[in-house]
């Protein structure tokens, strides 16, 4: 058994790599995924009795991990004689001359980091960057997973996430005014129709009761009227489902009380000039 541990398998200058090398990575392999399958398993349940929050938990996760896999790989190199000093000093100009060429890349491994630590933007949160938004499901050392309304998901360089302008609506996990325009037409009682929309708003159970749905009159209109009614909700997520459901009940509200919604119309007088 001796003898078959230490039969050489590779001879690369003074690396001897021998069949106990091979035994020992591979428990250093699977020591590795047992601890990172403990770790996934204890935040798993903290998140689940409402210790930690998801976001937050799945950052220590990440940063755990790679602790880990890194930790694991010096023992590995370790194990079978390569010695991590000289190989940095040795490889130290190599080094400099590809850190030149991927300081992109070097660039998103930082910002992975600062929000892993930071918090800023965690797993779960809706987000709206360059004019898109979606919901953060995976926050990896250099890119992000954001998945869209469509459910497309988009890899996001972390860069993007901590240098660009990026409007998190999760992060203070308060409800967010939004606003639905309707336009009546001139005659209608104005005062009648800025309750009618409040009415539609104010029956939806996504919408806040406080503070209460609100109503303008905020303009007169080239054909119409111009209304506005403001509100409050959580669901940043499914927002525009709930403004749909609130236009739809403003018709029917507007339709059984006889307040008619305009289309643009143009009026053309024609001035005749007879001469005689």
């Amino acid at each position: 058994m001796k003898e078959f541990l230490q039969f050489k398998l590779v001879h690369f200058g003074e690396i001897n790599i021998m069949v106990y090398h091979i035994l020992a990575i591979v428990g250093v392999v699977v020591a590795t995924r047992l601890v990172l399958f403990i770790l996934r398993r204890f935040f798993k349940r903290q998140i689940k009795i409402g210790q930690f929050d998801e976001g937050r938990a799945w950052a220590f996760y990440q940063i755990i991990k790679y602790v880990v896999i890194v930790a694991a790989i010096a023992v590995g190199l370790e194990l079978v004689g390569v010695k991590l000093t000289l190989l940095l000093a040795g490889s130290a100009a190599l080094l400099v001359g590809f850190g030149l060429g991927v300081q992109q890349q070097f660039n998103d491994l930082v910002s992975g980091l600062v929000l892993l630590f930071e918090g800023t933007v965690s797993i779960g949160d809706i987000v709206e960057l360059e004019g898109l938004v979606g919901k953060i499901t995976e926050i990896n050392i250099r890119t992000s997973e954001v998945v869209t309304r469509d459910g497309i998901i988009i890899i996001v360089p972390n860069s993007k996430l901590v240098s660009d302008k990026v409007i998190n609506w999760s992060h203070n996990r308060q409800s967010t005014r939004f606003k639905v325009s309707v336009g009546v037409a001139y005659g209608s009682d104005v005062r009648k129709a800025t309750a009618l929309i409040e009415q539609a708003a104010a029956k939806h159970p996504e919408v806040a009761k406080k503070p209460k749905p609100f109503g303008r009159f905020m303009n007169f209109g080239n054909s119409s009227l111009d209304l506005e009614i403001r509100f409050w909700s959580k669901n940043m997520w499914e927002i525009e489902s709930i403004k749909s459901d609130i236009r739809f009940e403003i018709n029917e509200l507007f339709n059984k009380n006889g307040i008619e919604i305009p289309f643009p119309q143009t009026d053309i007088h024609i001035k005749s000039n007879h001469t005689k």
